[in-house]
């Protein structure tokens, strides 16, 4: 599954969640799911953000210096 995938999964997730609707069981389910996405999540943009910093040298630089 793509990060894109897993960020809209957990926005549904939340969205659920949110409504109030769903049953106690499958809150609880839901936010299980949600804490692994969020992890898997961040997981991904730690590993995006090393490999940029490899990329630059080690310099961070704002976007809008970008060429």
């Amino acid at each position: 599954m793509s990060f894109e995938e897993k960020l809209v999964e957990l926005e549904d997730l939340i969205r659920k969640m949110e409504g109030g609707s769903l049953p106690l069981d499958e809150t609880l389910k839901a936010y299980e799911e949600g804490i692994r996405l969020s992890k898997a999540l961040t997981e991904e943009l730690s590993a995006a953000e090393k490999k940029m910093l490899e990329l630059s040298g080690g310099e961070a630089r704002p976007m809008e210096d970008a060429p």
